[in-house]
């Protein structure tokens, strides 16, 4: 059986050794193990022969390839018992087993299921073409229509013959490079082009007939070639012995032929005495048997000889020109900037769409139908990467970022905008990733992103693919890893620039019926049971890193696709909910896939789940039954936030309440991306928390500086005890870590198409005030973790929590937490328990005047020391200053051994 020998291995299960994988970016080695002698057959007797049976394959057990795994086992480590979950679970995996063997009956691995991308779309071949494929089993008729051709449905098509169109619906159209006037076809029909390098070796004036000639001197032994280049010789002799002048006249003559065994022993006896030679033995291994054409035996010496032969490739590419050769010779079939779309005939009639594979899109001028752009840019101008991916941190502090609202003009700004005015404003903030959102092609601007209609192209409102590499080269450069909001849940309705009625069935990319229409957002629903499908979206996560080195990616709206209610239900935390008829199996198949082929091609990526569910197992391995994600976003949070801010008294607040929504289930707290407000609160209709606690503050007010204090003090409070007491990841969006004032609201039919609140106040940060004040306090924030490790260090063991006083305590490694969230009542020496007794230092405090506070702690009680007394059931304590509505840090500084 011929396996892969791969550099680095990857199955999808610890024991499993049907796939193996090695980095895209490195070359790949394939041999093809022969572990049976290979048995060529013949017969010279005159019984009729029976043909062996192969050997019977020992039947493999479950156990035998699922060794390591175990399809329930998260809920064994958290003492979960439910019978029903625990069998849905063990028919996913073997459902999972099932899709994969499937998939290797079409692909040779998970790898080659997740690089459709470099075979799918228009790409330029090297012998002076470019080839075209596209997936479109409902249509007739495929041709690929453009500027370069003057949108001639029928000069470049598919061709019947020509590989045009397989069983599986996948097209292929090949675009031949058009000779220039006065220049001749090559000499050699395979001729190969470098279009990269100016020159290559077959511009060096060496012949064809030279390399050829100098690859078979190398290539075969003195004597091997010897029919090789006397092709006729044998056939010559045979026609010279039956039909020539010595040769039998008659059929009396003629005698007859012996059988094989007495011709390979004749031929034994007359070359007895032949010389030894390096030419290859046609001896026939004997082992006293029968001859039987089943069961001959070659020379293991001269078989091994052979196989070791490397075949001589690198001759070949003696003949490959250079980029100049190939302009001087050719035009390029479809230059680049060339405006394209595919055609297809089908049953509805006569359809053009926007290629699903294309990587560049941009919406007609006129408002018309959109069109996709070459973009094959040659090499002096193409994009070259500066920069190497930093290094993956223990913990992420994560600054998510709209690239359109991102300047301070009422305009869309672009890609070159934000590389350069905002990329230095995250690295001075101390964030070490950014989250881009709306990235990726969508045909509306007003839907931030989210109803994607081009998976493969960066929004062209934005810049060119050349302009986002350099973002994230810049952004690589500053230390920043890079990530992607991904929307895989579901996809645009769209037919005239997104899938919808691609090829002109309903079935394409989608389910039909309800089921391919999302409930209530008016998309269409990815059918995951497809393998084209998933062929397409797991190519597309490949392809994002592959091309645009990005660093991981978020999980739009998992409970959208993973419900075939869409999420819209009531979840009551029963595991029955998550394992009953409204749950996709498929997927959840596609899930697990893509975190698995994603970690496996690229170790370092980071997977991120939004899932307003909380499913079970998302963060836990796949091997134990879990979907394989990295983090799971905590959505509750926020929700929590906003509600206590627009609805709840300060004074009711539950101390309570707060403690568990931020820490959430126990069991995946670690594994939690938290956040107290991100682009949700502040575009869907919605308001920030800056804008709740100081947007309705009056110039004049007699209360305004109370109301000031209070909202600046809520603010950072909210913001530190979000980001401390969780998991290892936390995230911000852009601009509410200094208190954005007002909103985002994209232009729309409702606002007269207005840019005046789709843009970020940078220039609030010029001026001393509350705004820099904030943003002070969140970088003093970020640079403590940096410091002190926060994020990385283990849960926080939360020791106090009191609904009276309103005051919250926890410990995380050598830092204490208090909180003060009562809006009355401060506290000279409220007693916190600790464990480990020694000095305290106070390293952070809310209330410090350049955070827009008081500045009521004086000098000497920034350090304080521990006595015996036990509290909170810790046999030490302290007594801290605690005003109303500030938070304080403190730091063990110096340990007292008593």
């Amino acid at each position: 059986m011929a396996s892969l020998s791969l550099s680095t291995k990857f199955t999808l299960y610890p024991n499993l050794t049907f796939l193996q994988f090695q980095y895209p970016n490195r070359p790949q080695r394939i041999t093809f193990p022969i572990n049976k002698k290979t048995q060529i057959g013949c017969s010279s007797t005159g019984q009729p022969h029976q043909q062996q049976r192969p050997p019977k394959k020992k039947k493999k057990t479950l156990t035998d390839g699922d060794k390591g795994v175990d399809p329930v086992g998260f809920l064994s480590k958290f003492d979960i018992s439910h019978k029903q979950f625990a069998q849905f679970l063990r028919e996913r995996h073997k459902a999972l087993k099932d899709l994969t063997d499937e998939i290797l009956t079409r692909h040779m691995n998970l790898r080659d299921m997740s690089s459709g991308y470099e075979i799918l779309g228009l790409h330029r071949h090297p012998e002076h073409r470019e080839d075209y494929m596209e997936w479109a089993p409902g249509a007739r008729y495929c041709a690929l229509v453009g500027d370069f051709n003057g949108w001639s449905p029928t000069e470049n098509c598919a061709k019947e013959g020509h590989f045009g169109h397989d069983d599986y619906g996948y097209w292929f159209i090949i675009l031949e490079d058009k000779l220039r006037n006065g220049e001749k076809p090559d000499e050699l029909y395979f001729q190969q082009y470098n279009y990269v390098d100016d020159y290559d070796k077959g511009d060096s004036g060496v012949t064809i007939e030279e390399v050829f000639k100098k690859a078979n001197d190398d290539y075969w032994e003195p004597g091997e070639d010897r029919f090789l280049k006397n092709r006729l010789e044998v056939p010559a002799k045979l026609y010279e012995q039956i039909f020539g002048p010595n040769g039998p006249q008659t059929l009396e003559e003629l005698e007859e032929i012996p059988d094989a065994e007495t011709r390979y022993k004749a031929w034994k006896e007359q070359h007895k005495d032949d010389p030894p030679s390096n030419l290859p033995s046609y001896d026939v291994i004997d082992n006293g048997k029968e001859y039987d054409i089943y069961n001959v035996v070659l020379d293991p010496v001269s078989q091994e000889k052979f196989k070791a032969k490397k075949p001589p490739l690198p001759y070949w590419f003696e003949t490959r020109k250079g980029r100049k050769a190939w302009l001087k010779k050719y035009r390029p079939c479809i230059p680049h900037g060339s405006k394209y779309r595919v055609y297809f005939n089908t049953p509805s009639g006569p359809l053009e769409r926007v290629p699903a594979w294309a990587t560049y899109v941009e919406p007609d001028a006129d408002g018309g139908q959109a069109f996709a752009i070459h973009w094959e840019p040659p090499p002096e101008l193409a994009y070259k990467w500066k920069n190497a991916r930093p290094k993956v941190p223990k913990s992420l502090r994560i600054y998510e970022c709209h690239v359109g609202i991102s300047g301070s003009e009422p305009k869309v700004s672009s890609f070159s905008d934000f590389t350069e005015k905002v990329l230095p404003h995250v690295k001075e903030a101390g964030y070490n990733a950014i989250q881009l959102i709306g990235v990726i092609e969508h045909k509306d601007y007003f839907t931030v992103g989210y109803r994607a209609t081009n998976l493969y192209a960066v929004s062209s409102r934005f810049g060119t693919p050349d302009d986002f590499k350099r973002l994230v080269d810049e952004a690589h450069g500053q230390g920043l890893l890079v990530f992607l909001e991904i929307v895989h849940s579901y996809s645009a309705a769209d037919e005239m620039v997104g899938l919808g009625l691609f090829d002109g069935t309903n079935d394409c990319y989608f389910h039909t019926g309800k089921r391919g229409h999302h409930k209530h957002w008016g998309t269409r629903m990815f059918k995951y049971g497809d393998l084209d499908v998933l062929h397409f979206l797991l190519s597309n996560l490949n392809w994002w890193i592959t091309e645009y080195q990005v660093d991981g990616f978020q999980f739009h709206s998992l409970s959208s696709m993973m419900y075939t209610h869409n999420g819209f239900a009531s979840f009551t935390g029963d595991l029955e909910e998550y394992c009953n008829q409204y749950v996709d199996r498929d997927a959840l198949l596609y899930l697990i896939l893509a975190n698995e082929i994603l970690h496996a091609l690229h170790p370092d990526i980071i997977t991120i789940a939004e899932d307003a569910t909380f499913y079970p197992g998302l963060c836990e391995p796949i091997s134990q039954g879990g979907l394989g994600f990295d983090y799971c976003v905590n959505l509750s949070v926020s929700e929590m936030w906003s509600s206590f801010l627009e609805n709840v008294p300060d004074h009711d607040w539950s101390m309570s309440k707060i403690v568990s929504t931020l820490m959430g289930n126990k069991n995946y707290a670690d594994k939690m991306l938290m956040y107290a407000e991100n682009h949700n609160q502040s575009i869907s209709g919605g308001r920030s928390f800056a804008e709740i606690l100081l947007g309705e503050i009056r110039e004049g007010s007699p209360d305004k500086e109370k109301l000031l204090l209070r909202g600046c003090s809520l603010h950072k409070m909210i913001r530190l005890i979000t980001m401390t007491i969780g998991g290892r990841a936390y995230l911000n969006f852009m601009g509410n870590e200094f208190g954005h004032p007002e909103r985002v609201e994209f232009p729309m039919p409702s606002n007269n198409f207005s840019f005046s609140l789709a843009n970020r106040r940078w220039d609030l940060l010029a001026n001393e005030g509350l705004h820099r004040n904030l943003f002070t306090f969140d970088k003093d924030l970020m640079k403590l973790d940096e410091n002190e490790r926060i994020l990385a260090r283990v849960l926080p063991s939360i020791h106090h929590v009191n609904d009276n006083s309103m005051v919250i305590a926890y410990i995380r490694g050598p830092l204490l937490f208090v909180f003060n969230f009562h809006p009355t009542d401060s506290y000279e020496g409220y007693r916190i328990g600790v464990e480990e007794a020694g000095e305290y230092q106070l390293v952070l405090n809310t209330d410090e005047r350049n955070y827009g506070g008081q500045g009521l702690l004086k000098d000497d009680q920034y350090s304080r020391t521990t006595t015996s007394q036990r509290s909170d059931g810790l046999r030490n304590s302290l007594e801290v200053p605690l005003p109303s509505r500030t938070a304080q840090v403190y730091k063990l500084s110096r340990i007292l051994r008593i």
